[in-house]
């Protein structure tokens, strides 16, 4: 690799670390090909990519980023996960990692803080973004679902009570 392509990858995983809502840094030492292929395409499924990275590069990038104490993680064969979605990203890795032991979350950095692998796990116990916002859509419903019930009951109970005189008028 010459000096040009190693400066466009620093300028690349600068971006990755400044634009992405998490970049989770995990030991993927022993994961064969198949695993690998897996974790990609589950990652993909919920927006997020994973890269391996070169260290001293990923080390160049984070000078002068907030979360430079992230640096201390890279070291021997380390991988990155990363997607806008930060709590979906954080939740397929720690998935993956408690189904395969050869997939240790390190670390993550999420904007300017530095999270251990404790608060990687902490982070992906969260609702997704998804189920946030359709929390939310079911709790601006439920008023209006009370409202529309509160409104139709007095017009059921005279209908019942109308229905009531009918029948005892045909039964007279």
């Amino acid at each position: 690799m010459n000096r040009e392509e190693k400066t466009s990858q620093v300028e690349a995983l600068k971006g990755v670390f400044t634009e992405s809502g998490v970049v989770v840094i995990a030991r993927n030492a022993g994961l064969d090909v198949a695993q690998m292929t897996a974790l990609r395409g589950r990652l993909a499924n919920v927006g997020a990519t994973m890269k391996v990275v070169k260290n001293r590069l990923a080390k160049i990038a984070l000078a002068g980023n907030p979360a430079e104490g992230a640096g201390a993680w890279f070291t021997g064969p380390v991988a990155i996960v990363f997607g806008a979605d930060a709590v979906a990203a954080a939740k397929t890795a720690a998935e993956f990692a408690k189904e395969n032991d050869k997939f240790v979350l390190l670390g993550a950095m999420f904007g300017p803080q530095v999270l251990d692998s404790a608060g990687v796990a902490s982070l992906a116990s969260l609702p997704s973004l998804d189920e946030l916002r359709g929390r939310i859509i079911g709790l601006l419903n439920a008023p209006a679902t009370k409202i529309a019930g509160v409104l139709q009951a007095p017009a059921g109970q005279l209908a019942r009570v109308l229905k009531a005189y009918a029948e005892k008028d045909q039964a007279a």
